[in-house]
């Protein structure tokens, strides 16, 4: 089950609301024309719209569920939903900020999936033996030399991260997707509301209970 929306699914009317959150310009001029086109029919427009907003749809998937496997599947999900849905968009809003409710409302049904069938959850990745650099990305490996001088610095971290990766699983979609979306994206309270189709108080009362159960699961750590 997804959240609703009303309309279009532009959430608050004034342009920009959830992109200036994300850091993200408005529309380009010509979006329009391409979407115009799209909603006509038009194959290619929508290829080139595709094109416009793949990395958006795939950085916000990957900013939320934290496995390239996951986001790669919101990412086609999101992609047919908007196809699906781009005739009712009516220009209300920025067309990423439109893209960006789709795309975490797809996420939050991943999120609800994943809580449901933990046994379908895939393993968390294999540690790499030292030395090792024939995977992850350059930051990844500094990351790794830099630790490597320090083993119990190393294996700090190691933990903390297994902790908080834990922490996160015991939220509800909801209060995790309300704490990824404010703490590791930095969107406001308000913004957040928007994108999910409900209030800002609503939204606080999610954050303070997900806040509630990361300290309790970090009880040493913090």
């Amino acid at each position: 089950m997804t959240i609703a929306w009303p309309g279009d699914g532009c959430g608050d009317r004034r342009e920009g609301a959830i992109t200036g959150a994300a850091g993200r310009a408005l529309a380009a001029p010509d979006d329009r024309i391409l979407i115009e086109r799209a909603q006509a029919g038009d194959r290619e427009a929508f290829e080139a719209l595709v094109h416009r907003y793949d990395r958006d749809v795939l950085r916000i998937a990957l900013n939320i569920l934290h496995r390239p496997e996951d986001a790669r599947d919101v990412y086609q999900e999101s992609f047919l939903k908007i196809y699906k849905n781009l005739p009712r968009f009516r220009f209300e809003c920025s067309f990423y900020t439109w893209i960006y409710r789709v795309v975490t409302n797809v996420c939050l049904d991943q999120l609800r999936r994943r809580n449901s069938r933990p046994e379908d959850q895939a393993p968390e990745p294999a540690l790499r033996s030292r030395g090792d650099t024939s995977t992850g990305d350059f930051f990844d490996r500094q990351q790794e030399r830099g630790a490597a001088s320090d083993p119990e610095r190393r294996l700090m971290g190691l933990e903390i991260g297994r902790r908080i990766s834990t922490a996160l699983d015991q939220l509800t979609p909801r209060e995790r997707i309300v704490f990824e979306m404010k703490h590791y994206q930095g969107l406001k309270l308000r913004a957040i509301g928007e994108v999910l189709g409900t209030t800002e108080e609503t939204v606080k009362n999610s954050l303070f209970r997900a806040t509630r159960k990361m300290r309790t699961q970090l009880e040493g750590l913090l």
